[in-house]
């Protein structure tokens, strides 16, 4: 089984900066995709960036610019630092891990708890 732990959500101002972590800990043998979705009131759920492997990386044309990706693979963790953050930004955040465990033979889609950002002043 695999847990995802995320960090980093806060109130912010608009034009601050934030940076989320998701660390993944259990039976892993091997992590491939890992990234950031959110969901902001009554809206749907949106890719907001993601990071391979290797270390392609694909963000939401809204964050371009302002969001970056990162990945520790020794740790297990993929991060999301936001800059210039918006009030549009305000959601909450969830990462996810495209995970391979010891007690499956294939990937598994696992999915954090959810951490909340809020731009405001």
């Amino acid at each position: 089984q695999v847990q995802l732990v995320e960090s980093g959500g806060d109130l912010v101002q608009p034009g601050g900066s934030l940076r989320l972590s998701c660390a993944a800990s259990g039976s892993i043998v091997s992590i491939d995709s890992m990234g950031w979705y959110r969901q902001a009131p009554e809206k749907e759920r949106e890719l907001v960036a993601a990071i391979t492997s290797g270390g392609s990386t694909n963000y939401a044309d809204s964050v371009k610019g302002r969001f970056t990706t990162s990945r520790d693979n020794a740790k297990n963790t993929v991060y999301l630092q936001m800059n210039s953050l918006k009030p549009d930004d305000t959601a909450v955040y969830y990462c996810y891990v495209e995970v391979l465990t010891s007690r499956a033979d294939r990937y598994l889609e696992v999915w954090g708890q959810g951490t909340l950002v809020t731009v405001s002043s």
